[in-house]
């Protein structure tokens, strides 16, 4: 992202959170939201060493979100090192194909565990936190177009996903008088993560799926990156409890 022509970019002060930081979409935005001028720490269950591959210029620590403690841990080491986060990036998640018949308790509960529960976690000891200080700021869940179609193979998921969206409703009607404006952005088919990998080890399936998004083009990471940082802007005032919808028109035609 440019700079302004005095030097300073939109996010220049900041320091912002990404759970999940280790996966493509969780990549793309903690690369965007630095690009913009944050300081970003970033969360994953990968071990240190893996994440020396992103950038030294990013904090890494190795987290379970859906475990309170070490979330708890985690934001004080950010704090400590980098400052209070004022932007928040609930992105950690994890998506098991396997319809409502077949779902085994232990997915189940583990799905609802990282996407949903992990997600309200960082989401509540953060504001916690922002609060506390007088702090405004922006948060942003990474859900899901699953969150409202149903998707037969991804049960789990997309209920997690749905809770997600009701958490976020909850919290931005809770925050707003605090100055933190909390939104969702409910991404398509990307082409990336477990999505991207399926469809590169399955010959045709890409075209396929492509084919089938009325817009004709598949979401990479880095767009939904871009919307990510779109909702974290200081001239976003207004946007709270809202869905940024990107899905290239899918929602209109009911699952795929």
């Amino acid at each position: 992202m440019e700079a302004s022509a005095t030097g300073k970019r939109p996010l220049d002060g900041q320091v912002a959170l990404v759970s999940g930081g280790l996966g493509d979409i969780g990549r793309a935005t903690a690369r965007a939201l630095h690009e913009a001028g944050a300081r970003v720490a970033i969360s994953d269950l990968a071990m240190v060493k893996a994440a020396r591959a992103l950038s030294p210029e990013f904090h890494y620590t190795r987290v379970d979100v859906s475990d309170a403690a070490t979330v708890r841990a985690w934001l004080d080491r950010v704090e400590r090192d980098l400052g209070t986060p004022s932007l928040v990036v609930c992105n950690a998640g994890l998506v098991v194909p396997m319809g409502a018949l077949d779902t085994t308790e232990e997915v189940w509960e583990r799905t609802l565990a990282v996407n949903l529960t992990g997600a309200f976690l960082l989401a509540q000891q953060a504001a916690q936190r922002m609060v506390r200080r007088r702090l405004q700021g922006r948060m942003v869940f990474v859900g899901s177009w699953a969150g409202h179609v149903p998707h037969a193979q991804i049960t789990a998921y997309s209920v997690a996903k749905a809770g997600l969206r009701m958490a976020m409703k909850c919290l931005a009607v809770e925050l707003a008088p605090a100055g933190v404006l909390v939104n969702e952005i409910a991404p398509g088919i990307v082409d990336a993560g477990l999505s991207g990998k399926l469809m590169a080890r399955r010959r045709g399936l890409r075209e396929k799926t492509r084919r089938k998004v009325p817009v004709q083009r598949l979401l990479e990471a880095g767009d939904v990156a871009r919307g990510v940082v779109s909702l974290c802007q200081p001239e976003n005032r207004h946007m709270t409890g809202s869905v940024l919808l990107m899905d290239g028109g899918l929602s209109l035609k009911g699952p795929i």
